[in-house]
């Protein structure tokens, strides 16, 4: 890659950082309220793999979706004003945090169940075969996702009906508050796939220009019949698994590791190291800042969801 696509990289990791960091703020603040999960720390995912989707392809992220959902193409905004309830939300207030989706944008939505895009995803490609549409699939799950059962049976569909489905597990070593490698016995998750008759791998998921490599190969496979993938990014979040989180479970020096690793400072690094500008570096911080606090001072000034319309769109 040369410096102007590592700058991309870089502006794009610090569009999520930007957008996850106000959604905390205005969280803490009571602006927005319920549940919000962070992806601070996992920006390197969804900018890498976003890239190698087609109009047509379809996304379905964790409710940890929020990076994923701008990465795709979800304006700003439209993210802020849901996360705080606003009728101008890509929902109109409806979704919030946990549960937007922006078909439009293909996104499909996040998910509060762990494990339950996955056979979502399953469904999509499945539909993509007689459609005509030649849609690929990804989902994205974490680590401890792949230990459900409803992940094992979709796993094994996509793999049976060679569907184009791509399975992208974001380890960030942390199932909730369990670290993985006491819950599995071979904590090395992407040797799974081989169980399941698909191909799979273990990427760098803190280096986007890897990400984007993995998944281009995977995005190619499937839409080439070659079937499914499943892809293992190894990564951390930065932040509690919840805004609350105290995070007690933490192990000694973690953290100050994972800030040394984390997607944002190592790229930062790199492009100092290979004497990129200073003025350049802090341009793609600067703006994708500026950008997202617009969006946020927007959003805000939309007026809340009108509890009228809590049932529209509701279906039985």
């Amino acid at each position: 890659m040369d410096d102007t696509e590592r700058l991309a990289d870089l502006h794009a990791m610090w569009r999520v950082r930007a957008l996850e960091e106000k959604i905390r703020e205005l969280r803490i603040g009571g602006e927005v309220v319920g549940s919000v999960h962070l992806c601070i720390g996992q920006e390197a995912g969804p900018v890498g793999a976003c890239t190698e989707l087609g109009p047509d392809d379809a996304l379905f992220a964790t409710y940890r979706g929020h990076g994923w959902a701008l990465a795709r193409g979800v304006p700003a905004e439209g993210v802020i004003a849901e996360c705080a309830g606003r009728a101008t939300g890509v929902n109109g207030g409806r979704g919030g945090s946990a549960y937007f989706t922006a078909p439009e944008h293909g996104f499909h939505g996040e998910n509060s169940i762990v494990g339950a895009g996955l056979p979502i995803a399953v469904g999509a490609a499945l539909a993509g075969r007689f459609d005509g549409s030649g849609r690929v699939a990804l989902t994205v799950c974490g680590d401890g996702a792949l230990n459900q059962g409803a992940s094992h049976e979709a796993l094994n569909m996509a793999a049976a009906f060679k569907l184009p489905v791509v399975f992208v597990c974001e380890n960030n070593y942390w199932s909730e508050l369990t670290p993985i490698d006491e819950m599995v016995g071979e904590p090395e998750l992407w040797r799974r796939a081989a169980g399941y008759g698909m191909a799979g791998a273990r990427v760098d998921g803190n280096d986007p220009a890897a990400v984007r490599a993995a998944v281009r190969d995977a995005v190619g496979r499937a839409r080439s019949g070659g079937g499914p993938m499943l892809l293992e990014l190894m990564t951390q979040r930065l932040v509690g698994h919840y805004i609350g989180d105290v995070e007690q479970y933490r192990r000694p020096g973690e953290l100050d590791r994972a800030r040394e690793e984390e997607p944002i400072a190592r790229l930062t690094r790199e492009l100092a190291a290979a004497a990129v500008p200073a003025a350049r570096i802090e341009d793609a911080r600067a703006r994708a800042r500026a950008e997202i606090e617009e969006a946020a001072a927007a959003a805000l000034a939309a007026p809340p969801a009108d509890p009228d319309t809590a049932k529209d769109h509701v279906y039985a």
